[in-house]
């Protein structure tokens, strides 16, 4: 048996559990998986969506959605597999958190951008494909109001790339413990260099691309962006596995040079599920401030 076939059986267990466990009068939304097929991709994209606790209930509302993007290594089931569920359900039954859609696509590896060399075109994907297909599959209310975006890792650098460089598209982004670097990665390629590194890094062009990194980066991009409107968080740990605390200190100033309104944080702790744990719900809840929703 496969990992991803055991990672989804399990899931399917968990959330059996979850439901059955849970008193009558509990919050309860559920999530649904599926896939669309992309002709920018080439290929079947999966994705999952999370509905909020009165989606099957008012046949007649429209909701608010936040695109979640997941990190390095993960995918579409994200939320499912990593307990983030289990948070977003309490949230929804503590009255923390308003009602909105969380729909997470599958990014593989490709920071959520146009690759380099042209093959992958994750970012046109995204914008003319997936937005369009999910806002017409679901009850969705439309307009850069009721749209937001935010992830994790990978995906903290993908949802800041993509609200940085089309502002006009989204209340408000979001990001835990984003894959900002405060320099160019150090990348050195040798018959000695570090395969897995070099394919991590191959949207931006193989070999690597330093001004394709720069064209993409974050906080380049914030140097330049048109704000207005724009609601932004983002926090990072002190202890982050892989640096990324001085790229966020970095976007902070760089954000703050510029006196753009933001909500930045720095906690301790690494690169990880108990970090991600701790955080994710006041991403989530800053997300939904920015719907006009709050804590319900």
């Amino acid at each position: 048996m496969n990992s991803r076939l055991r990672a989804s059986i399990f899931a399917a267990i968990f959330v059996l559990f979850f439901v059955i466990a849970r008193p009558a009068h509990a919050a309860l939304g559920r999530i649904e998986c599926n896939a669309m097929r992309s002709a920018i991709l080439h290929r079947t994209v999966r994705y999952c969506a999370i509905l909020p606790p009165s989606y099957d209930s008012e046949k007649t509302r429209h909701f608010p959605v936040l695109y979640f993007l997941h990190g390095l290594g993960e995918n579409e089931q994200m939320m499912v597999n990593s307990g983030a569920w289990n948070l977003i359900e309490d949230l929804w039954e503590q009255h923390q958190l308003g009602e909105f859609l969380i729909v997470t696509p599958a990014g593989d590896t490709s920071f959520y951008i146009n690759s380099r060399d042209g093959h992958v075109r994750y970012e046109d994907f995204f914008l003319h494909e997936f937005l369009p297909f999910i806002e017409r599959v679901y009850r969705i209310q439309r307009g850069r109001r009721s749209r937001a975006i935010g992830g994790i890792s990978m995906g903290g650098y993908g949802a800041l790339h993509l609200a940085f460089a089309h502002p006009e598209l989204f209340a408000s982004v979001s990001a835990n413990s984003a894959a900002l670097l405060d320099k160019l990665p150090n990348v050195k390629f040798s018959n000695q260099g570090s395969p897995a590194f070099l394919r991590i890094l191959s949207p931006f062009g193989t070999p690597f691309d330093p001004a394709d990194w720069r064209r993409n980066d974050p906080l380049a991009l914030a140097r330049r962006a048109n704000f207005a409107g724009l609601k932004i968080y983002f926090d990072c740990g002190t202890e982050d596995d892989y640096g990324f605390e001085a790229g966020a200190r970095m976007l902070d100033e760089i954000l703050k040079s510029w006196h753009v309104p933001h909500e930045f944080h720095l906690y301790p702790g690494g690169h990880d599920w108990q970090y991600f744990a701790a955080h994710l719900p006041a991403a989530l809840q800053f997300d939904s401030r920015a719907f006009g929703l709050g804590p319900s």
